[in-house]
């Protein structure tokens, strides 16, 4: 996944257009982070229209502080935006760790340092997935002359896109996970935080952030086939939500889903296919796939046309006439003999 990564590049953040015109996907650098120049700046930033922190020369050196920590530290699987016109705001994308529900998605958040930081924390803002919770333990919490902007982003990917995201909320955080109803409860909240995952990629896709656009092509471009085969697997109940899928996954069905998530993956499937194909650069999202099933149903059973079930109909049927045509002459002969 990281090697993958570090591949691709975005100059200066910006989109480089017309690359499905190519026949290869042409892979560049994309850096861990990243300095937006003075003259573009991310619009669709959830704190783009609030005033800019003042820009006092202590405030911009604490900023260009955490900018060093930032670019000499991010783990493989986050990446950062600053803006050199507005230092006061940071994009950031964590990409779901493996073992988790939240695996191959993209988790984006826009964040602004108040004007007195870092006597106060940084406002973090994700949009739509994520519930907000609050630390319980003192080093979950800010404290000024200690936490980092890198420890919150590796805070939430560690705390909130975890395995188990149902004990992450405060009234269960000391329920036992392996006894029910906790354990039960914990796979249904797994099953609605995979469904609000893919809907997330489904919206990414659509609209993807400023200064991201060309990092979600290619990030979905190597990941389609493993989501899509999660998804299956997850359907049949040949995996647990949030396992981590293997060549060898068992045959048998041993851990099936809720009707209510098998209802959503009905829905939500067909819609991830057509998605990845237009992302892929296949003609009106049609993607081009070696069984019928791959974009009608995540079941992974194939829905047969009439023309390959048609001939062995047929034949069933010449057969039966065949068969009784014979038992007539038979009736007809054995008949004839007792007559005569």
């Amino acid at each position: 996944m990281d090697q993958e990564l570090t591949e691709i590049k975005v100059e200066g953040g910006m989109e480089e257009q017309n690359q499905q015109q190519s026949n290869s996907t042409i892979r560049r650098e994309f850096k861990h982070f990243d300095i937006i120049p003075a003259n573009s700046i991310a619009s669709d930033h959830h704190y783009f229209a609030s005033p800019a922190t003042l820009s006092s020369p202590s405030y911009q050196k604490k900023i260009m502080k955490e900018w060093r920590i930032l670019e000499d530290n991010l783990p493989d699987s986050i990446y950062v935006r600053v803006y050199e016109k507005r230092i006061d705001l940071l994009r950031a994308v964590i990409i779901g760790p493996a073992g988790t529900p939240y695996h191959n998605g993209l988790f984006f958040f826009d964040i602004q340092y108040p004007s007195d930081y870092p006597n106060k924390p940084p406002t973090v803002c994700y949009r739509s997935l994520l519930n907000t919770w609050h630390g319980k333990y003192k080093n979950e919490k800010w404290i000024p002359s200690q936490s980092t902007m890198l420890q919150v982003l590796v805070s939430i990917q560690a705390l909130v896109l975890n395995a188990k995201p149902y004990f992450n909320e405060p009234a269960y955080a000391e329920s036992p996970q392996s006894s029910d109803p906790w354990k039960t409860n914990s796979l249904l909240y797994n099953e609605n935080a995979f469904i609000l995952s893919c809907k997330t990629m489904l919206c990414i896709l659509n609209t993807p952030p400023t200064f991201f656009e060309e990092f979600v092509v290619q990030h979905f471009r190597d990941r389609d086939d493993a989501i899509l085969t999660a998804c299956k697997a997850y359907d049949t109940g040949r995996a647990r939500i949030g396992d981590q899928l293997t060549t060898n996954a068992a045959t048998g069905i041993q851990n099936m889903p809720s009707r209510t998530f098998k209802t959503s993956m009905e829905e939500i499937y067909p819609k991830l296919v057509n998605s990845f194909a237009k992302n892929n650069g296949s003609p009106n999202g049609i993607m081009d796939t070696s069984s019928a099933s791959d974009n009608r149903s995540p079941n992974g059973i194939t829905n047969t046309s009439s023309a390959s079930v048609l001939p062995s109909i047929i034949g069933k049927c010449i057969l039966g006439v065949v068969l009784l045509l014979f038992l007539i002459l038979i009736f007809i002969v054995f008949h004839n003999s007792i007559l005569s």
